[in-house]
């Protein structure tokens, strides 16, 4: 037991530094998800949207939430206006568009997965402290007859893996906030085509009911 306490020990920096290249990967996994799934987003918005007239048209390089939020305010200008009946025709007989692409609202997945690789970041300080701890623990276990030499390294390791934790929590703390206002933005464009879909249907309800 004490031989493994041991290598926990020798390895603590290195062991954090490796956890935090990994979390550091799965951030930029995560960024890709989100990439994909603000694309088929605005993809699916795109083709529902195309048959209406004066419909927004965004530069190329507008922000793809940008993109969804117009298309969204398209949608809607059509169903307050009475007016453009031939518009809410359009909308209606595409809402298909968006029944057999579902898999646009399915978020679970990058949400739990985005919410794991945040929570974690706390775990690198703990980590550290655990490093520290062990190395003064085996330290104090061999009482007198620890040399003064395996002391200054004990003390060492124990500083450096304080240290690797702190560091590791400070870049990871940085680069997630640097990706979570797209992240949070993503769970409410979804909110928006849901609540958008849902109104085109009971739109499309009241009508066939007013035609009945």
């Amino acid at each position: 037991m004490t031989q493994l306490l041991d290598t926990l020990s020798v390895l603590s920096t290195s062991i954090i530094a490796v956890c935090a290249a990994v979390h550091f990967v799965l951030f930029i996994l995560l960024y890709v998800w989100y990439r994909n799934d603000l694309q088929r987003i605005a993809a699916a918005l795109d083709d529902f949207t195309r048959g209406i007239k004066h419909r927004s048209v965004l530069d190329r390089t507008a922000h793809l939430s940008d993109q969804v939020e117009a298309f969204l305010a398209d949608v809607n200008e059509t169903l307050d206006e009475p007016a453009r009946a031939a518009d809410r025709e359009t909308l209606l007989a595409r809402i298909n568009i968006l029944d057999e692409k579902r898999k646009y609202l399915q978020s679970m997945g990058f949400e739990i997965s985005y919410n794991v690789c945040r929570s974690m970041i706390e775990a690198y300080p703990l980590g550290g402290i655990l490093g520290t701890i062990l190395a003064i623990g085996l330290v104090v276990q061999q009482g007198e007859t620890a040399s003064p030499a395996l002391i200054v390294q004990r003390f060492g390791e124990a500083i450096w893996s304080t240290c690797a934790g702190l560091v590791a929590a400070v870049v990871l703390m940085f680069f997630n906030s640097l990706v979570e206002t797209s992240f949070v933005r993503l769970a409410e464009n979804r909110q928006h085509v849901e609540r958008a879909v849902a109104r085109v249907k009971r739109a499309l309800a009241l009508d066939a009911g007013g035609r009945s």
